[in-house]
């Protein structure tokens, strides 16, 4: 089984994953996965209810699988070693919990998911910089030219999409006063316009919405997708 839901940001939106409010998790097993779609937060400033959470998910009969958001500490997420998962790379953050890095394309239970992690923060004003804001929630140049290598090598065919933010089309149909940037430029050209796929999943804006009948942006929802 695989299940996807939106942001966790550690510790204020985790309760959804607990047992009484996602009783699925009991006919679960490690090898049984939820993909978190950005602002994972369990890795922020290593304190101790960091590590309670982490040991919390460790202890889930699931496997934890997430992509970066904008609100990550992108200094201590690139401290973890890069290793091989699923046919994509990873940082392995915890035992069964994983993050999935950018432009890279994972085959889970004959599954092939492509995820693209990152987006632009609108509250810089209120953080500071090395402390709760880090100019690599967008992505480099490299992590874009890997997606599309990545892309090239599965003919650019997956069957889902996991990202933070989302296409600027897909953007517009949410709110069309929300500001396009190079990633959400980039996932509209490069990807939407350019991929096959039965459904897109994202999260950031903080709303359970059914875009259309292939994008979905998640909240506090946990749909199963395989």
């Amino acid at each position: 089984m695989i299940y996807v839901t939106g942001d966790t940001h550690i510790p204020h939106d985790i309760a959804k994953l607990h047992p009484e409010l996602f009783p699925q998790q009991e006919q679960m097993r490690k090898d049984d996965y939820v993909i978190i779609c950005g602002d994972f937060g369990g890795v922020w400033n290593g304190g101790a209810e960091e590590k309670f959470w982490l040991k919390w998910l460790s202890e889930r009969n699931f496997t934890t699988l997430f992509v970066d958001g904008n609100h990550e500490n992108f200094a201590l997420l690139g401290a973890y070693p890069t290793e091989e998962f699923c046919g994509g790379k990873v940082h392995q953050i915890a035992d069964g919990v994983y993050h999935l890095m950018r432009g890279e394309i994972y085959v889970i239970n004959d599954t092939k998911i492509f995820v693209m992690g990152g987006a632009a923060s609108h509250d810089i004003r209120y953080r500071i910089e090395g402390r709760s804001w880090w100019r690599e929630e967008m992505p480099s140049d490299a992590e874009y030219e890997n997606a599309v290598i990545n892309l090239t090598k599965h003919n650019r065919a997956v069957d889902y999409i996991i990202t933070h933010c989302c296409p600027d089309s897909v953007q517009d149909g949410i709110n069309p006063a929300y500001t396009h940037d190079k990633l959400t430029n980039f996932l509209e050209r490069a990807v939407k316009a350019d991929c096959q796929y039965k459904k897109w999943f994202f999260a950031h804006y903080h709303e359970d919405i059914v875009v259309d009948e292939k994008h979905i942006c998640l909240y506090r929802r946990i749909i199963k997708i395989v």
